[in-house]
């Protein structure tokens, strides 16, 4: 086998495949990179390296499967599981088709598929169920693949640590669930990285089903006060609750954590049943110092207070569209369109302007009327949205594909265009633009809301939220200005 041939990767926009290539790249493999939006992993750090090919393409798409796969020696299939539903259960299988077919049409002589321990076993009504199909379908063609099967992933970003994160901060006390007391393996990001690099080494994981875990075993319960300890927090009250459905579990993480229930319910099933590896045979095969829970934990938080979180669960999924609020091509537009455009001009350089704006969201807020957006933040988790508690990854940085609150970066253009596409639930869609130009006197910037409305309900949210505008609009590029040192010299004011 030619070992310079490339490694094709799906999902390398999501958690585990964000932080996967760069490590191939290290260990001077070629990488190959199916992307809906190539831009979401030209803007990374690794996403220039000479040895990275980035294939636009979508593996509902057979074709561009086919293309991307050919001349590759081996994939990583790293694709995020889609939002529990029919509807997408359908489009998953669908997807592990067209993905066998192209495997098969390119050459691979191998795939390597990262599941979760207890997904091979899941019921039919369970939400694990579509995962459990993937796995079969992959195994039904014949290119040869591995299944490496891991308990709660913990690192810094990962779902498990987040949902871990809030509960223990934000409840002193808590009423937890049965399954809080279910024995579980967890397993720290690098390792499981390790795993991942370390089979392509050793051809004699071809076609074979590792369980992979830490040093350790023990329960959610342990691992909350664990999380305490090394945060510096006070012991914890955990108090039995003896009935609770995993599908009530799901919506009180919902209240409490920024992952939504649609994707806190799967892991909460895993957590249900015992989660132990039941052999240890990777570990003889690709030996590598693993992490007990509260290494795993310290690291994280390391990487979470330094600012150096390499890539998070909210990066998995697509960019929303946001063609319809170009103005300047209203074809897309398809109805009536609202926009809000207002306008400063600040005594300060551009990229002082630019800094403060890529600033927003998370812990500095939105510069004014904070109280305004935590309670539009607040309102949107209760009907199901992600609210202000999802964040962002980077205090300081923005990357297209990003989240931000309860946006997403659609395009990013330093130090000139930054425009977000919100994700909160609305009747309609809605696009926040900043565009700065030099100015004789200093910068110029225009910020422009657009909305969409679908149906009665989006005329009426519209007009409902219109008279809010003035305050939070014109507050927010007041805080722009104030934030970059400058001097506001003209507005903010409508256009």
């Amino acid at each position: 086998m030619n070992d310079r041939q490339p490694i094709l990767v799906l999902g390398a926009g999501g958690y585990v495949g964000g932080r996967l290539v760069p490590r191939l790249l290290e260990a001077d493999c070629p990488v190959r990179a199916l992307a809906r939006n190539p831009a979401k992993i030209a803007n990374r750090a690794w996403g220039t390296h000479p040895l990275l090919q980035i294939e636009r393409g979508d593996l509902l798409d057979g074709e561009s499967l086919r293309t991307a796969a050919m001349g590759c020696r081996a994939c990583y299939y790293l694709v995020p599981a889609m939002t529990p539903s029919t509807k997408n259960a359908a489009a998953e299988r669908r997807a592990a088709w067209n993905f066998i077919a192209a495997a098969e049409a390119g050459g691979l002589k191998r795939i390597i598929y990262l599941a979760g321990l207890g997904e091979e076993e899941a019921d039919l009504d369970s939400r694990l169920a579509a995962r459990a199909e993937v796995i079969r379908i992959l195994r039904a063609g014949r290119v040869p693949t591995t299944v490496l099967r891991t308990s709660m992933i913990i690192g810094s970003g990962s779902v498990s640590f987040e949902i871990l994160r809030y509960l223990v901060e934000r409840l002193p006390v808590m009423a937890t669930p049965n399954w809080v007391d279910s024995p579980c393996q967890p397993i720290g990001i690098r390792n499981v990285l390790g795993y991942l690099v370390g089979c392509l080494d050793h051809p004699e994981t071809i076609g074979q089903s590792y369980d992979i875990g830490g040093t350790e075993v023990l329960n959610y319960r342990r691992l909350m006060r664990i999380y305490a300890e090394e945060a510096g927090l006070v012991r914890r009250l955990i108090l039995p609750l003896p009935i609770c459905s995993p599908r009530c579990s799901a919506c009180w993480i919902q209240l409490i954590t920024p992952v939504p229930a649609v994707l806190a319910r799967p892991l909460v099933e895993s957590l249900s049943t015992p989660s132990v590896c039941r052999d240890q045979r990777l570990q003889d095969l690709v030996p590598q110092p693993l992490f007990d829970a509260r290494t795993a934990i310290r690291l994280a938080l390391e990487r979470l207070r330094g600012s150096q979180v390499e890539s998070c669960w909210t990066d998995a999924g697509p960019i929303p569209p946001a063609e319809w609020g170009d103005p300047g091509d209203p074809a897309w537009t398809g109805g009536t369109l609202f926009s809000d455009r207002r306008e400063l001009i600040v005594k300060a350089d551009i990229d002082r302007v630019w800094q403060a704006i890529i600033r927003l969201g998370g812990a500095t807020g939105w510069y004014a009327c904070n109280p305004l957006w935590r309670l539009r933040g607040l309102l949107d988790k209760l009907v199901g949205g992600p609210g202000l508690r999802r964040g962002r990854r980077d205090p300081d940085t923005l990357l297209i594909g990003d989240a931000l609150d309860f946006w997403r970066v659609a395009d990013l253009q330093y130090p000139r265009r930054l425009l977000l596409v919100a994700e909160m639930k609305l009747p309609g869609e809605a696009t926040l633009e900043f565009l700065l130009q030099p100015d004789e006197n200093g910068t110029r910037v225009v910020q422009n809301a657009r909305f969409r409305p679908r149906g009665l309900s989006g005329l009426a949210y519209w007009w409902a939220v219109y008279p809010f505008h003035h305050f939070v609009f014109n507050g927010l590029l007041r805080g722009i200005g104030t934030a970059c040192g400058g001097k506001n010299l003209s507005g903010p004011r409508r256009l």
